[in-house]
């Protein structure tokens, strides 16, 4: 079990900060801990204040509290090779593109130090990819959330990471999602705009945000109403934030079905659909969305490509059984 470190809050520590806190006291015992490094690990949720979890490092010390601080093993420096298997669209010696499965993490970060996509393309790639645009994170462009599934690239060469950065930064890239969520969206062709940024109720979600956030587009198209109790949707990415379209298909009052985060399901919802899709809906345990469309100029030769996937198996049951819920 990671160690956990007990602080006791003294009456001249009223007001300050968690985060400072914490690392002030905590520093003569822990060599290195900074303020940074502290705050990361409160918003992970390793801070405890009278039995009760903070996320926020702003929170502010009350005397005679004790705060337990849980200091997880340091991860390794670089990732490792790992045999994992991958679904392989498209390779030549600089770019790789893949089909991505949900539940596998892009990137070693805390909590999943390894058996992750990059460690699963170091061993696919070899050497060649080390170091390329990151040692934590080598030749990755963009993300898809964990258990977001859907195609990928990610380049094999400097060259070809700078160039592809560039084209996800410029908004060159031709993006496509399919997504299954609650209620019908009105209209049925629209634009969501609303800038991203933390959640200011909860640091572990993204939310719109009037202040300090980033500003983010997408466009919706429904393309299938199974009455008005779900929608298979198509979102097109005008930006990339992290968890733009779960974030902004909540703001527009439709989360997507299965989101352990932002979905949820209203009686009136559930009720509309009959047993096969409604036991579906709330079986389906990841969010319903899929990353089934990527386009985008091949970063060395300037040739356009284009690559798309059907949803996973458990995607297209969803579909089906909500299909099947609806009156003849």
């Amino acid at each position: 079990m990671p160690p956990i470190h007990p602080v006791i809050a003294q009456p001249e520590d009223q007001g300050e900060r968690l985060d400072s806190f914490l690392s002030r006291r905590l520093a003569p015992e822990i060599a290195g801990l900074s303020r940074s490094r502290v705050k990361s690990l409160i918003e992970q949720g390793l801070a405890q204040g009278d039995g009760r979890t903070i996320t926020e490092p702003s929170h502010r010390v009350k005397p005679g509290t004790t705060y337990l601080l849980t200091l997880p093993d340091a991860a390794p420096a670089e990732p490792v090779a790992q045999e994992i298997p991958l679904a392989v669209l498209f390779e030549d010696a600089h770019l790789i593109v893949i089909d991505k499965p949900a539940g596998l993490v892009v990137h070693p970060a805390p909590g999943n130090p390894d058996h992750t996509l990059v460690n699963a393309l170091l061993n696919h790639c070899g050497d060649s990819l080390a170091g390329i645009g990151g040692v934590r994170r080598p030749g990755i462009v963009h993300r898809l959330d964990k258990d977001t599934s859907g195609v990928m690239v990610v380049a094999k060469t400097d060259q070809a990471h700078q160039a592809l950065t560039a084209a996800f930064s410029a908004r060159d890239i031709d993006r496509a999602y399919v997504a299954v969520c609650w209620g019908l969206p009105s209209p049925l062709t629209g634009e969501i705009v609303g800038s991203i940024g933390r959640d200011p109720k909860n640091r572990k979600r993204m939310a719109v945000v009037s202040r300090n956030g980033r500003e983010a587009i997408t466009r919706y198209r429904v393309e299938k109403a199974f009455g008005t109790a779900a929608a298979a949707v198509e979102c097109r990415l005008l930006t990339g934030r992290t968890h733009q379209i779960r974030v902004h298909m909540t703001h527009a009052g439709h989360p997507l079905i299965g989101d352990p985060v932002y979905g949820r399901a209203t009686a009136g919802r559930l009720k509309a659909l009959m047993p096969p899709g409604r036991e579906a809906a709330l079986n389906f345990h990841r969010q319903a969305l899929h990353a089934r469309l990527l386009g985008f100029a091949h970063p060395a030769t300037g040739e356009a490509l284009r690559f798309e996937t059907a949803p996973p198996a458990d995607l297209q049951v969803l579909l089906r059984q909500l299909g099947a819920s609806q009156p003849a």
